[in-house]
C-alpha cells in the first residue's frame, strides 16, 4: 500500500500539469532574440553544374575581384568556368552571441546554376540590417537534392540549387545589449490572448507572492525587477521561465486546399446543419469520320468532326443532418457521418462557414 501511494504521489503533478506549457515557450523576452544577416558570395567546385556567365555577369565580376585580392590579374583576360556560382548567404545571429561562436548558414544561388552538390562557399561576409559585418561565412555546401541530365531528358528531385552549412558561420562582432540594464521586462506573447496574459500575470506574482507582474494588453506582461527583489533581470528570467501556465488560444479550423489536410483546434463548434453534397459528371468524346471520295473521282478526303457530350449526376448523398457539436470529437463524427472524402469536406466545411454554423476562425492555405 506504502509503494502504491508513492508512485501516485509520483505521477500525480504530471497529471495536474496537463495542458500546461512553460512560460519560455509561450512568450518572448524583450530584446532577447536574434538578428537576420545576408552576404553575397561564391561558389567553387562544383562539376560543371555553375552559372553561365554570359547570363549571369555577376558572377565573373565577383569571381574577378576574388582573385584580385589573392594577387592574381584577371584584368582582360576571357574565361568561361562553368564550376562557379553566385549565391545568397543568410544566417540568423542568435541573441547573446559572443565572437569566435559559430552558427549555421544557407546558400541559395542566384544565377542558372544547375546544382550546388559538391560546392564550397568562399569567405563570405554577413551584413546586418545596419550594413555592418557581423559574421563570416565559408565552408562546404550540403545540398538538399538531387540531378541527372541526358542527351533527351533529364530529372531533379528536391532543390538542388540551395544548401545549408552546419557551423558555417563565425561570428566577429557582438551586438551591444546589456539585459541587465533593464529595471522592466517585457514579455510578448506569441499568441496574443487575454486569459492567457492574465493567467500568466496571476502565475507570476503567485511564485513571488506580491504584485511584480502587470498584464498591459493581450500580446504584453510587464515585470518589474525592483518588485522582484531580483539582482538582475538575467536571474528574474531564470526564475520565470519555467513555470506552467495554460494557454488560451481561438477556435480555428485550417485546411490545405493542395494536400486536402485538415486540422481542427479542440474549441471549435459547429451548430446544427443539415448537409447534402453531389457530384456532377461532364463527358465530352470526340468520334471524327473520314470521308473519301469516290474513286476516280476529283475530290480530296476530308475529316468530318463528331462529337458526342453528356452530363451525368452521380447519386449523391441524401441531406444529412450534422447536430450540434460540443466537443471536437462530436464535430469530427458529424462530418465523418456525411461519408465524403477529406476534399469534399474541405467544401462543406466552407459552405458551413459560409451558413454562419462554424463558430471559429476558418484559414485556408
Amino acid at each position: 500500500m506504502k509503494h502504491i501511494l508513492t508512485f501516485l504521489l509520483c505521477i500525480l503533478p504530471q497529471v495536474l500539469l496537463a495542458g500546461q506549457i512553460r512560460l519560455k515557450d509561450l512568450v518572448e523576452f524583450d530584446g532577447v532574440r536574434g538578428n537576420d544577416l545576408v552576404g553575397y558570395g561564391l561558389v567553387v567546385g562544383l562539376n560543371g553544374t555553375g552559372d553561365g556567365i554570359r547570363n549571369a555577369p555577376f558572377t565573373e565580376e565577383i569571381m574577378s575581384n576574388i582573385l584580385e585580392r589573392l594577387g592574381v590579374n584577371v584584368t582582360g583576360e576571357q574565361f568561361r568556368p562553368k564550376n562557379v556560382a553566385a549565391v545568397l548567404v543568410t544566417a540568423t545571429l542568435p541573441p547573446f552571441a559572443r565572437s569566435g561562436s559559430q552558427i549555421d548558414v544557407s546558400v541559395a544561388a542566384i544565377g542558372d546554376a544547375k546544382s550546388l552538390l559538391g560546392g564550397t562557399l568562399i569567405m563570405t561576409p554577413l551584413k546586418a540590417a545596419d550594413g555592418d559585418i557581423y559574421a563570416v561565412a565559408q565552408g562546404q555546401i550540403i545540398a538538399g537534392g538531387a540531378s541527372a541530365e541526358g542527351d533527351a531528358a533529364s530529372v531533379i528531385q528536391g532543390v538542388p540549387t540551395s544548401g545549408s552549412i552546419p557551423s558555417g558561420g563565425r561570428i566577429e562582432r557582438e551586438i551591444s545589449f546589456e539585459l541587465n540594464s533593464l529595471n522592466t521586462i517585457r514579455l510578448a506573447l506569441r499568441s496574443p490572448d487575454f486569459t492567457t496574459a492574465g493567467r500568466i500575470e496571476k502565475v507570476i506574482n503567485g511564485e513571488f507572492g506580491k504584485r511584480v507582474a502587470v498584464m498591459q494588453d493581450a500580446g504584453t506582461v510587464a515585470l518589474s525587477v525592483q518588485a522582484a527583489n531580483m539582482r538582475s533581470a538575467a536571474h528574474l528570467i531564470g526564475r520565470i521561465e519555467n513555470l506552467a501556465v495554460e494557454p488560451e488560444q481561438r477556435a480555428r479550423v485550417v485546411v490545405d486546399q493542395r494536400s486536402g489536410t485538415i486540422v481542427m483546434g479542440q474549441d471549435v463548434r459547429i451548430s446544427r446543419v443539415a448537409v447534402s453534397q453531389g457530384n456532377l459528371t461532364l463527358r465530352i468524346q470526340e468520334a471524327p469520320i473520314v470521308v473519301q471520295p469516290n474513286p476516280f473521282a476529283q475530290g480530296e478526303t476530308v475529316v468530318v468532326p463528331r462529337s458526342e457530350a453528356s452530363i451525368t449526376e452521380e447519386p449523391g448523398l441524401q441531406m444529412a443532418e450534422v447536430d450540434e457539436g460540443s466537443t471536437l470529437s462530436e464535430v469530427v463524427a458529424g462530418l465523418n457521418a456525411l461519408g465524403v472524402s477529406p476534399r469534399d469536406m474541405i467544401d462543406i466545411l466552407k459552405s458551413i462557414n459560409a451558413a454562419g454554423a462554424l463558430h471559429a476562425d476558418f484559414i485556408v492555405n
